[in-house]
């Protein structure tokens, strides 16, 4: 125990002494090196000349020399603790001018040589073999020393005479196995220092013969003593503390590691009270033998705290009263009882001026301090740690204490149940710690009327009722740890200013938080699932709107859990748009242009006749298509004449006027029968013919060219051929409408055709004739053969 204390010790001081020199070197010239459980035989070579602090302990090195340091001239901090080390001339580090820091404990040092050039602030020689005192002159001449462990199996006077006008902050001295036998009990007269901690050996014989009173140190702790009912090493440390009374400089006492009798336990603790001590701290005790029924006197201390910790008990059957008794009825402000085993503890049999109680890591239940109205001065008390059960039987122990302020009845095992009535908290509690039990959100219906700090981490709660009254004073909530999924408004708290909230449920924090809760300067609410969704959009802006020191743990602490695409996404790397989060607006952006396409279409139909331009486009386009897919060359061979026409003598004002000028000025061939009939061949033989020769044949609609017997008998033959053939060569050319009842059931295929087929309908108004023309010369226009062209010339 004496080794982990001592280490725990040294540690500390390493590390603020770490502190305070990275905060006085910049950034460039800061080196660390460490080499610590690494199996080095010696200093290593490689070092960085750079090198400020460095730790190489805890390995096998048994030397060093100048050679091993020499040009490390900026160290500053040397650890070279639990080595193998058996002499050490100091004269190594005369080089290295900058040292501050010399850690050499736990080696196997039995002689040190000194050198005078060396200012250390830290010397620690402690834990090793010197038999005396390793303090030469030349210790002191260190004026900056201030900590100084020392390890010796012999004590003498003498030997603090070097260091005698050194002011030491603080001093180690560890007493080696053999200590005891030629001892100076004067030894630390000379010893100037502020804080003084003596270890004794832990063999099983145990001799006290130092008088510590005698030294003027502030603060004095003792490690590893044995005071064993009649053991004259006992006899002998209860007459060194009654000297204390004489000592008035010293304030502090700590002893660890003791073992002892519950006697002498009580004796040491009454010797200790007729002192000018203020602070006593006793630690890792181990008690045995029977208690004495001695009264304790009160009265004339100066003891202002008492604190017990790691008590072990090697006796079963005890005066357990007489103990609470003793320990309840100390006329003192602070008292602590830690991880002592205690299963009750009774109140003080009158007023007490106790301020602080602790009673932490212990058996205590509910029935602790029942209707004890005398603890009427306490302020703080924790009861962290123990049996506790009932939250009722909690509140109803702090009723009668009229002055506390602070309770702490964490990591225990309290629930609560509405049904057991009011709660009558104290009126004057102020902060109060109920974490780690297994209180559920019924809680909130029990809680002091005027507490400020309230901890209720890692329970079970699952949502804050709204309903919650009287909580207008509460300042800071910490719920972490529980199943919470919303953030709490702030309309029940009206004064909170610091939330802790992490470690929860909380998926889709409201927005309004922040402008529900005007007072906050704190909001602690990452590691929970949250859901980057539209949802979240808001919050996330509105954390962008305050302090970056207001929400804790921003960016890092604060990520996405879902979706699994956005999983470990920092929320400030979340972004997702308005328009998809707003239904809304995303309903006015598609339907405003819809509507706007809607009545564009509607106007364009109904006043631009947008069908007709689309059915004429349409019908280009197949045209076209259709052209491609018949081979030129076979056309050009059979074909003189791009259309045929055929129409009824009725229309024929508009073939010669319209449509003839309109296709020829366009190098466009026209197979008419006026001019292109053979005299002498029959009317039906010369219409096959120009069928033949011709690559389109155009069939002028109307009303005119369905009731013509003339046309029925002189298309008759050529409309069987050309449509029995499925030919697609065929136009239609709706020149006016024609009703279905007025076309003979003998022209049922133009029945069928004009019900299949699309047709081109001749447009009354004049704007659209342009694109009429130019779909219907898409439809025909086809480069013939100049042989072909002879030939028509020859027949004209």
């Amino acid at each position: 125990m004496t080794k982990t204390n001592s280490s725990i010790f040294h540690f500390a001081i390493i590390f603020i002494l770490i502190l305070e020199i990275r905060t006085q070197l910049s950034d460039e010239s800061e080196f660390l090196v460490d080499r610590s459980k690494t199996g080095l035989t010696h200093v290593p070579k490689d070092l960085s000349l750079n090198t400020t602090i460095l730790d190489i302990s805890q390995n096998y090195i048994s030397e060093l020399w100048t050679s091993d340091i020499i040009l490390l001239s900026k160290l500053k901090i040397l650890i070279i603790s639990h080595n193998r080390i058996q002499y050490l001339d100091m004269s190594v580090f005369r080089f290295n001018q900058e040292l501050e820091y010399l850690d050499l404990s736990h080696n196997e040092l039995e002689k040190i040589s000194c050198h005078p050039t060396l200012n250390l602030k830290h010397l620690d020689l402690s834990f090793n073999a010197f038999d005396a005192l390793p303090i030469c002159q030349e210790l002191g001449n260190m004026s900056q020393l201030e900590f100084l462990g020392l390890s010796a199996t012999q004590l003498q006077k003498s030997s603090m005479l070097p260091i005698a006008y050194l002011h030491i902050s603080k001093v180690l001295l560890v007493l080696g196995d053999t200590y005891g036998e030629k001892e100076d009990p004067e030894s630390l007269r000379d010893l100037n220092t502020q804080s003084l901690h003596i270890v004794f050996p832990t063999r099983n014989e145990f001799h006290f013969i130092l008088d510590v009173s005698v030294s003027t140190a502030v603060s004095l702790e003792l490690s590893n003593i044995k005071c064993v009912l009649d053991d004259n090493g006992c006899s002998s440390f209860q007459n060194v503390l009654s000297k204390l009374q004489k000592n008035s400089r010293l304030s502090n006492l700590t002893l660890n590691n003791i073992e002892t009798t519950w006697n002498s336990f009580f004796m040491i603790l009454q010797l200790v009270w007729h002192t000018n001590i203020n602070y006593f701290s006793i630690s890792n005790v181990k008690l045995q033998g029977h208690v004495g029924f001695r009264e304790f006197d009160y009265s004339g201390t100066s003891l202002k705290a008492l604190s017990i910790h790691q008590v072990v008990n090697e006796v079963f059957s005890l005066p357990q009263d007489y103990i609470y008794k003793t320990l309840s009825n100390m006329n003192i402000q602070h008292l602590t009882v830690s991880a002592a085993h205690m299963v009750h503890m009774v109140c003080p049999s009158q007023i007490s001026p106790l301020l602080y109680l602790n009673f932490s890591n212990n058996l205590l239940t509910d029935m602790v301090f029942k209707n004890c109205a005398n603890l009427a001065n306490l302020k703080t008390l924790s009861l962290q740690m123990n049996q506790l059960k009932e939250l009722a039987n909690i509140v109803h122990m702090t009723k009668e204490m009229k002055s506390l302020q602070q309770l702490d009845v964490s990591q225990n095992s309290l629930k609560y149940d509405e049904s057991e009535g009011n709660c009558p908290w104290t009126r004057s509690l102020l902060s109060l710690n109920m974490s780690s039990n297994i209180l559920t959100d019924s809680v909130f219906r029990c809680l002091p009327p005027r507490v400020k700090v309230l901890d209720l981490h890692n329970n079970r709660i699952r949502s804050i009722p709204k309903d919650v009254t009287s909580l207008e004073t509460l300042q800071e909530l910490n719920v972490a740890s529980n199943s919470l999924a919303h953030l709490p408004g702030c309309g029940t708290f009206s004064s909170l200013s610091i939330l802790i909230i992490d470690y929860n449920s909380v998926s889709n924090p409201s927005a309004d938080f922040f402008q529900s809760c005007q007072k906050i300067r704190s909001l602690k609410a990452g590691n929970n699932p949250f859901q980057c969704t539209c949802e979240l959009r808001d919050f996330i802006q509105s954390v962008g709107q305050v302090s970056s020191e207001v929400v804790e743990g921003w960016p890092d602490s604060y990520k996405c859990d879902y979706p699994e695409s956005y999983k470990g996404t920092p929320l400030k790397d979340f972004h997702v748009s308005q328009l998809s989060c707003n239904t809304a607006l995303l309903i006015v952006t598609i339907g405003v242009p819809g509507l706007v396409l809607v009545v564009t279409v509607t106007v364009l139909c109904i006043y631009l006749d947008l069908p007709w331009y689309l059915r004429m486009v349409w019908q280009w386009t197949q045209t076209r298509h259709r052209a491609r897919n018949v081979p030129l060359e076979e056309l050009q061979r059979t074909v003189q004449f791009h259309a045929f026409i055929s129409y009824s003598g009725h229309d024929s004002a508009w073939v010669k006027n319209e449509l003839i000028p309109n296709l020829e000025k366009e190098d466009i061939r026209i197979c008419l029968h006026e001019r292109n009939f053979v005299p002498g061949k029959s009317i039906v033989e010369n219409i096959i013919n120009c069928i033949e020769k011709s690559y389109k044949c155009i069939f002028v609609l109307s009303p005119n060219f369905v009731q013509s017997e003339w046309c029925h008998y002189e298309l008759y033959f050529a409309h069987h051929n050309l449509f029995s053939e499925g030919s697609n060569n065929l136009i239609l050319i709706l020149l006016d409408p024609i009703p279905q009842y007025s076309v003979p059931s003998s022209y049922h295929k133009l029945k069928a055709l004009m019900a299949q087929r699309t047709y081109l309908e001749w447009p009354k108004e004049k704007s659209k004739h342009r694109l009429f023309w130019a779909n219907l010369r898409a439809s025909i226009n086809i480069k013939l053969m100049d042989k072909a062209k002879e030939i028509n010339h020859t027949q004209i």
